[in-house]
């Protein structure tokens, strides 16, 4: 868009940086800067624009924009105008992830590199590597407490290897995905060191305050992240005698977006990486990004802007990057993390679904689809140019931050509904075989989360513990179908490395000083390879997930109607125990791919008239593409076994499939 103050200013600031663009070919630069500068200026004014050095601030970020522009390396700007004609590349149904701790997956990142060829034998082709930026030994948040952001951690390998990584998951038509951690840093950063020498300019770049006076203030309406460890949002730092905002753990120093220059030093850092060739960046905790008195500091206005401005930015620079955005919170808010427009996302491309996957949570307790049906109507439809992660274990906890009116309507107590859902997955209520424990409980509210693996949550720890082969079977199933739910319900299926082969849950860090308070440990496992090697020993429990696994993957990739162009409709198939929903192709609506799941270890039945008035389709006509046969009908009524799916599609698109 053009417009007059700001492109007259865009002039001035372009002759001031001319003699510092060394670019040969700035024709994309020029083209994508003059397309998105409105947009850009007028966010960095309702930021920033109060400040006497706002010329000079913005000059300062488009001087940054036009040096990554000319570090770019020319096979990622190949990349990027390949992306601009494929808009919609990453809705496409033939991506899978995986998520993996570098040293848990493997032992490090030249282990990692040497296994890349694993993800290829799976399926997997979208790898995200959870934290490897240098931070300090000891408490570290699991890597999310960066004292580096541009260096890889010397106990994982090097920025070096890591380069190898990506250029060999490139070399088989992979993505990779990287952390940044947009909200905080180490206190042990060289911005926190100088902040804690005195130096003005950097303690600018964080909360600081001499007296509890504005952190009272604050304190009055922030709700407490971590209770139990780190109680409070300020800690006292004993060498410059001032209250830092320390929201997460008193090591991890908030970042002040504030402050014009703490936004240009991360969009700095985002650049960096995106011109390393990562093609997606896990943005972390940006509900956070904006603090301000009298507010909870979550989900402010202000924090959708920056997130515009880092997106308006790397469309410049680097168009072919994607984000993902690190935002568990409710329905209502999550939406609005792909942006306001009404059709493409102009903040984060992808989201976690964390909705869905706590309402999955919810129904492996209760082996019912009530509140899943209930809690995915207050799910809002997502913007067309963007797509959800959907994922049923990540390095994190599981919250059940269900909406308290769901909950109501659908006969539960909201407060015993989640008191149930704690004693069940730490294996306190009866006939529980869940293995999990709380994390985050909060003594004040009786509030707490769930770590666990997914195999030992869902029953097949206690499953070999007690040599129960029924319950053993039944957690194979289980997990398998949880798995169909994540690949076809629309958006990225995320993977969580391990589960793929039944990984249960690791104690060992019990052991550790530094992790023996956070119980996500649990579910942060080293991998033994030796038990890896297990997925192609004929009969075990790990060859039979991970075949499982890969079929799973192979016909979600074959499946165009699994592409996520908005393209689903829920099902209300009258047994509560079975959940559905239609998938179309929406190129050709007509080519469906119709999913039914049984929640539950019992037989249950949907009847055929049911199906024909919610599905549009003649179920005697369908094909379950995960057997390759017509599924099981008796009187008048389609029949599930325990945990049983279907990907039911009309039997002359069948053979469609197979050609592909």
């Amino acid at each position: 868009m053009y417009e007059e103050v700001s492109h007259t200013l865009l002039n001035r600031i372009l002759d001031e940086l001319k003699p510092d663009i060394n670019a040969t070919d700035l024709r994309f630069f020029y083209s994508r800067l003059g397309a998105n500068f409105y947009a850009i200026y007028s966010l960095f004014n309702k930021l920033y624009g109060h400040r006497r050095d706002f010329e000079e601030q913005l000059t300062s970020l488009v001087g940054v924009m036009a040096r990554n522009y000319s570090e770019r390396d020319a096979k990622f700007k190949q990349v990027d105008r390949q992306r601009e004609a494929d808009h919609n590349w990453f809705l496409q149904q033939r991506w899978v992830g995986m998520a993996l701790y570098a040293n848990g997956f493997a032992k490090d990142l030249a282990d990692l590199r040497d296994r890349v060829n694993y993800f290829a034998e799976l399926g997997v082709n979208l790898v995200h590597i959870l934290p490897i930026c240098e931070c300090p030994v000891g408490k570290s948040d699991g890597g999310y407490a960066v004292s580096n952001f541009r260096k890889v951690d010397s106990r994982m390998g090097s920025n070096k290897i890591l380069q190898e990584i990506i250029d060999a998951l490139h070399q088989q038509d992979s993505l990779i995905a990287l952390d940044i951690v947009v909200n905080h840093t180490s206190d042990q950063h060289p911005w926190a060191k100088k902040a804690m020498q005195g130096d003005a300019k950097y303690q600018s770049y964080y909360y600081m305050f001499d007296d509890r006076t504005i952190p009272d203030m604050f304190e009055q309406t922030m709700p407490e992240v971590f209770p139990e460890t780190d109680p409070g949002n300020f800690s006292w730092n004993d060498k410059i005698n001032k209250w830092v905002m320390t929201v997460f753990h008193k090591y991890q120093w908030d970042l002040n977006y504030t402050n014009p220059e703490v936004f240009i030093e991360m969009l700095d850092v985002i650049l960096f990486w995106a011109n390393k060739g990562v093609d997606v960046l896990r943005l972390d905790a940006v509900a956070f990004l904006w603090k301000k008195i009298g507010t909870p500091c979550q989900n402010e206005a202000e924090a959708h802007k920056v997130l515009q401005l880092f997106k308006d930015c790397c469309q410049v620079v680097a168009p072919g990057l994607i984000f993902i955005a690190e935002a568990i919170v409710s329905p209502s808010e999550i939406i609005k993390y792909f942006g306001e427009d009404a059709v493409v996302a102009k903040e984060c491309d992808i989201a976690y679904n964390a909705t869905f996957m706590a309402l999955l949570w919810e129904s492996v307790a209760t082996k019912n689809a009530r509140l899943l049906n209930q809690g995915l109507k207050s799910l809002p439809a997502k913007l067309e140019r963007a797509t959800w992660l959907n994922y049923l274990r990540c390095h994190d906890d599981i919250g059940f931050g269900f909406d308290d009116k769901d909950i109501g309507l659908v006969g539960y107590n909201p407060a015993m509904h989640r008191r149930f859902l704690v004693d069940y997955f730490t294996g306190e209520f009866d006939n529980s075989s869940a293995r999990g424990r709380p994390f985050g409980k909060n003594e004040k509210t009786g509030d707490a989360r769930i770590s666990g693996s997914l195999a030992s949550l869902v029953g097949l720890q206690a499953g070999i513990e007690n040599g129960d082969e029924t319950l053993i079977r039944n957690s194979r199933k289980h997990i398998v179908m949880l798995h169909s739910l994540i690949m076809s319900f629309g958006g990225i299926p995320l993977l969580y490395y391990g589960d793929e082969v039944g990984t249960l849950n690791d104690y060992n860090y019990e052991r550790d000083t530094d992790k023996s308070a956070d119980s996500r440990w649990l579910h942060r496992p080293k991998l033994d390879w030796a038990v890896m090697e297990k997925r192609h020993e004929p009969g075990s429990i790990q060859q039979q997930l991970f075949l499982d696994m890969k079929k799973l993957i192979e016909l979600r990739k074959q499946a165009d109607a699994f592409a996520d162009f908005n393209n689903r409709e829920m099902l209300d198939l009258a047994n509560d125990a079975v959940f559905g929903f239609v998938r179309y192709n929406y190129a050709n609506p007509s080519e469906k791919v119709v999913v039914i799941a049984n929640l539950s270890p019992e037989p249950q039945r949907v009847e055929l008239d049911k199906l024909r008035q919610t599905a549009y389709v003649d179920p005697l006509m369908l094909e379950d593409l995960w057997t390759g046969r017509a599924p099981s009908v008796f009187s008048n009524q389609l029949v599930l076994g325990g945990f049983q799916f279907y990907w039911l599609v009309l039997s002359q698109s069948h053979s469609v499939f197979n050609r592909r």
